[in-house]
């Protein structure tokens, strides 16, 4: 729906204008490019339900994103989250914020688990949880991120962080920003629904 309104504001700019703003070239460029992707997908997925190879598809499909999301062992930590997204959670929770140095509550961890991971790609959140467990005394032996690969993952990563803080910042209420979450990024299931193109 996103891409659709930047889509039809590009056609009405262009039938107005003649062209599109500058500034906002880049994101339709990627709003076309996610269209024609999510197009290509979405055929495909009717033909595996009329064949029936739906089934095997998906199997392959989970595995080949995981692949392509997770590194075989976890890499030296880098910051990955800006400090904006833990700012508004508070922000958006009532709580008051006191900066970065100041430890987080749990709550804060697991809203990172719902709002980012089970929400990044199919099966992604299990995945991390197997290869990062919490050890005897609650503790991971590293950050979920350093799982991630560089060419996909943690690109995949930045782009939901910089729309996840986007959706924070124009919410008022936290019920506001998960209704919004929600119905902009659902939660993915540990099955990959369609085969997603990421080579």
């Amino acid at each position: 729906m996103v891409c659709e309104a930047y889509l039809k504001f590009r056609d009405d700019m262009v039938a107005k204008n003649g062209r599109v703003p500058t500034q906002y070239e880049h994101i339709i460029r990627q709003c076309d490019t996610l269209v024609r992707a999510l197009a290509h997908v979405g055929i495909a997925a009717l033909v595996d339900e009329a064949t029936g190879y739906q089934e095997v598809r998906d199997r392959l499909a989970l595995q080949a994103i995981l692949d392509k999301f997770l590194r075989k062992e976890f890499a030296a930590w880098a910051k990955r989250f800006p400090d904006q997204f833990y700012e508004q959670i508070f922000r958006l929770r009532g709580w008051p914020w006191k900066g970065m140095k100041v430890n987080r509550p749990q709550a804060v961890a697991n809203y990172t688990k719902d709002l980012v991971y089970a929400r990044l790609a199919p099966g992604i959140l299990k995945e991390l949880e197997a290869k990062n467990p919490i050890d005897e005394k609650g503790h991971r032996k590293s950050r979920h991120h350093q799982w991630l690969t560089e060419d996909v993952g943690h690109p995949a990563l930045a782009q939901h962080l910089y729309a996840v803080v986007g959706l924070m910042r124009i919410a008022n209420t936290w019920d506001e920003f998960k209704k919004m979450i929600d119905r902009a990024y659902p939660k993915r299931k540990d099955t990959a629904q369609l085969e997603l193109d990421l080579g």
